[in-house]
């Protein structure tokens, strides 16, 4: 249990032990008083669990910013890794962050591309040198 859990606990129970057959406006004077101490204590906290939570919405890329990428995806299909000025301009172009940019192509070359066998023996032949020697 951390530290917050435990001064909830401990703070609670004097509230418990405070009220011993109190009438019912302390109890909620002493209730009112906790959640504010609450709030002050972990506002914070909260706000930015609420910031990372509204950042993190998951959806589609917009029709328009589809589209350009899919243009460039077609243009360049045998080759479709495109430079750092190239990312840099379809960010531009299609209003994305660059790091949107390079996501979309690693999603898009895992789901849809399949480079050719002589491309792959090309690629490993510039690697590692001619197989041969």
């Amino acid at each position: 249990m951390d530290e917050g859990a435990a001064g909830l606990e401990e703070e609670a129970a004097a509230a418990d032990t405070s009220g011993g057959g109190g009438n019912t406006n302390d109890m909620c004077r002493s209730d009112n008083e906790i959640k504010d101490k609450l709030r002050r204590k972990y506002s914070g906290y909260i706000s930015s669990l609420k910031q990372e939570f509204s950042k993190n919405k998951k959806g589609k890329l917009p029709r328009e910013a589809r589209q350009i990428l899919l243009n460039w995806w077609t243009t360049h299909y045998k080759w479709p890794y495109p430079t750092e000025g190239q990312k840099i301009c379809l960010a531009e172009s299609t209003g994305l962050d660059p790091k949107q940019i390079n996501n979309w192509f690693i999603n898009q070359r895992k789901r849809h591309w399949k480079p050719s066998e002589n491309m792959q023996y090309a690629v490993m032949e510039s690697i590692y040198g001619h197989f041969s020697e």
